[in-house]
């Protein structure tokens, strides 16, 4: 697909590559490592190596699609060109809905940043309302009063989220390397090396589900490849997304290893999503104790930026094929962004956050949200990679470099991640005889992911047979200027 007028219309700076896909680390390592803990004890460490080999191996894939075909609908395009147009809308769809998840799941865990600060200010209730951290319904009052307001900074474009995004950056790196480091020094838990031994976990499913958390911990990555026509070149795109991939490693297991120097077991399950803030309280006094916490919130505010921003350009991507409604072509002639497609999903967040209250805690909801976008991103990273050892299997003859990277590589990252998601959606099935609203629910957890599946079948089925979709016929993406679209005639 050419890619001329909309990056002219939108004329981003090369940057937003690498910003775009940074910004997810600290609120992974915050909320992250008390909800790992709960699933695999002290070997957190060892998963997060482990499940960066295959990330690793659908970056690389990325990488070279990315090449050939910069498309900000990335896999949804790449994977309907290779393997038809019913798994290219499909990883399509649990993209876009994972990502919604995750904005709203987010903007609790900013809801619980803002009644922590409060508490600390003495302010315990308002109205005779209990301001507590832990509360799903009362987080996510206060964070979706935040998340109105992220949206509209993403709608003014991203030259000015890039910009945003790099002073959190700064200040959430030297907070967290600063506060991790120290733990590592002064940490009354003695350094183990058994860390890192997965075999250590006995429980298949327990060892499954810490895998594909693990693996979920590096989403956010390839945000970067969804705003590639919105660079001067492509190719950062690419370099982006691997810088912050290892990036990411990085900072993880530097991370990771010095939560479980400062604090035992108990009390990583214990304090869950505010194990950052936690931390914090053991290692100095205010107002320093305070720091980690508005690291944790400068992180879960970028990270709903950079999820809304490719999500509405996913989404975008989609509507220009008419395999979802023309409101997700629509883009604001001064800011050239899809900003009616960026409202709508803030307002599908929206709803899908206030049912998330169902579940009271703050800990229980978390972690039944990353286990349902976990197996998603399994799900569309796998299909992704596959899509790519297709399409580049005639090339495998060029030399033992392209056979690898294009093809081998993939191949198996991909398989081992659809793997990893039919095991554990089985382990769900047979977990439990009855449903509840409870992450400790085998059912509750496979039936989240598996109607977001059945749901985009039933929106593919539309595209197809009511909006008629070309994409149904060539699984091609539709070509930017054969398409009269608003950005095009702003920019003339």
């Amino acid at each position: 697909m050419s890619s001329t007028p909309l990056r002219r219309s939108l004329g981003v700076v090369d940057g937003v590559a690498i910003a775009a896909s940074s910004t997810a680390a600290t609120t992974s390592i915050a909320i992250g490592m008390g909800t790992i803990a709960t699933i695999v004890g002290l070997q957190a460490p060892a998963l997060l190596l482990l499940a960066f080999l295959p990330v690793l191996g659908i970056a690389t894939a990325y990488a070279r699609l990315n090449r050939s075909e910069p498309n900000c609908g990335n896999g949804y395009t790449w994977v309907g060109k290779a393997l038809g147009p019913w798994p290219g809308f499909l990883t399509g769809w649990v993209t876009v809905v994972g990502s919604v998840i995750f904005c709203a799941y987010t903007s609790a865990v900013m809801g619980s940043v803002v009644l922590i600060f409060a508490n600390r200010a003495g302010l315990h209730t308002v109205a005779g309302i209990a301001l507590d951290p832990s509360s799903t319904g009362v987080t996510t009052g206060v964070g979706l009063v935040l998340l109105v307001g992220l949206t509209a900074l993403a709608v003014t474009g991203t030259r000015a989220t890039t910009r945003f995004q790099s002073v959190l950056l700064v200040f959430e790196y030297t907070v967290l390397l600063g506060f991790c480091g120290w733990a590592l020094i002064t940490g009354e838990q003695s350094f183990s090396l058994s860390w890192f031994n997965p075999f250590a976990i006995a429980d298949g499913t327990a060892f499954a589900q810490g895998l594909v958390l693990a693996v979920f911990f590096f989403w956010g990555w390839d945000a970067a490849f969804s705003v590639n026509e919105e660079t001067r070149r492509p190719g950062d795109a690419a370099r982006g997304g691997l810088i912050a991939l290892f990036a990411m490693l990085g900072l993880f297991l530097f991370g990771s290893v010095a939560f479980q120097r400062e604090m035992s077991l108990t009390e990583l399950i214990k304090n869950g999503p505010q194990a950052l803030p936690y931390l914090g309280e053991k290692l100095a006094a205010e107002p320093w104790a305070t720091l980690p916490v508005i690291a944790l919130m400068f992180s879960a505010a970028a990270s709903v930026q950079s999820t809304l921003i490719p999500t509405a350009r996913g989404l975008l991507a989609m509507g220009r094929d008419r395999t979802m409604g023309p409101v997700w072509t629509r883009v604001h002639r001064r800011y050239g962004t899809p900003a009616a497609g960026t409202v709508v999903v803030l307002s599908i967040a929206v709803v899908i956050a206030l049912l998330a209250v169902a579940i009271p805690r703050l800990s229980d909801m978390l972690l039944a949200a990353v286990n349902s976008i976990g197996l998603l991103v399994a799900l569309y990273y796998g299909l992704t990679a596959i899509a790519c050892a297709v399409r580049f299997w005639p090339d495998r003859r060029e030399g033992i470099r392209t056979a690898l990277l294009a093809v081998a590589v993939p191949a198996v990252s991909g398989s081992v991640l659809l793997g990893l998601g039919a095991y554990l959606g089985y382990s769900y099935l047979t977990k439990s005889d009855h449903f509840a609203l409870s992450p400790d629910n085998g059912w509750f957890m496979f039936s989240l992911p598996a109607v977001i599946v059945l749901a985009g079948l039933g929106m593919a089925a539309v595209a197809k047979y009511v909006r008629r979709s070309p994409y149904f016929t060539t699984g091609h993406g539709t070509d930017a200027e054969a398409i009269a679209l608003p950005m095009d005639r702003a920019a003339v």
